[in-house]
């Protein structure tokens, strides 16, 4: 979440074959379940979240649809698709917040993941754990899951957290390559569930990545100067929805508004409360 740390089942066994088929453990190809005709061209959202979006983004509390945001990016496991229904009846465009890339104890499916998947503790989340995003054929069947459940809710778009593990202490000798190839699998099954999908963070690869998302979720960017490494999704035509934490309004808005960002205050804790440029 921070910078700190920074149903249907025959879907779910039709990406896990996608997955798997013919692959190595650590390179499987992501072919979609059901292909074109031609079998070349590939599924995108319906939705493309645009530059100049206002959002809001609450993952913790009791949601708040009286926000006077377009977009909002709340949790899938605690938000209920008559909520979402709700915020559509509303107006509003729903994105659902999963971790694909760690470990979160209290989650419905916890449970379900093995324990050679987990790594060291996240920075500043010591309950968390990094996941071995190597590991497709655990970890692919897992994620799957997690989408058809978010579009099962009637979610447009997803966030997966955690795509920067390669540039993080996670236990695991994960490098660059590994990780772009894992957060491009993600994003072709978020389009194969009809999910616009967002890059969090990741700066690095954002050049790279870009293409394969439709929108880039960033914390702190001005406090860390590195706004300018998002300017490939704007010059594209996809949303950047950025937040800071400790920084006043009068200092990161003169600077994310020119680029074209979606930016707003909130606190860590990422409750109801935001504070919009």
């Amino acid at each position: 979440m921070s910078r700190a740390r920074p149903k249907a089942c025959i879907i779910a066994l039709a990406v896990l074959a996608s997955w798997l088929a013919g692959c190595t453990v650590t390179e499987q190809a992501a072919t979609r379940p059901a292909a074109p005709p031609n079998g070349s061209a590939e599924s995108r959202p319906q939705w493309a979240p645009r530059p100049g979006l206002t959002w809001q983004w609450q993952l913790s509390g009791r949601l708040d649809v009286s926000v006077p945001a377009q977009v909002y990016d709340v949790d899938l496991f605690g938000t209920s698709a008559d909520q979402v229904r709700h915020l559509h009846a509303l107006g509003r465009k729903v994105i659902c917040y999963i971790n694909v890339g760690s470990y979160e104890p209290d989650r419905p499916d916890s449970a379900n993941h093995p324990r050679a998947l987990l790594g060291r503790p996240l920075d500043g989340w010591p309950n968390e754990r990094w996941l071995d995003i190597r590991r497709l054929d655990l970890l692919g069947p897992l994620i799957a899951a997690r989408m058809d459940l978010c579009a099962a809710k009637g979610f447009d778009g997803v966030e997966p957290d955690n795509v920067d593990g390669f540039s993080n202490d996670t236990g695991f000798p994960l490098t660059a390559a590994e990780q772009g190839r894992f957060n491009t699998r993600v994003a072709e099954l978020a389009h194969r569930h009809g999910l616009a999908v967002g890059l969090k963070n990741d700066l690095d690869q954002v050049s790279a990545l870009q293409p394969s998302f439709d929108f880039a979720v960033n914390e702190q960017c001005v406090q860390y100067h590195e706004c300018a490494s998002l300017s490939p999704f704007v010059r594209a035509g996809k949303a950047v929805f950025h937040v800071e934490y400790h920084l006043p309004l009068a200092r990161f808005c003169p600077v994310t508004r020119p680029l074209g960002f979606s930016s707003m205050k909130k606190r860590p804790s990422l409750d109801a409360a935001r504070w919009p440029c």
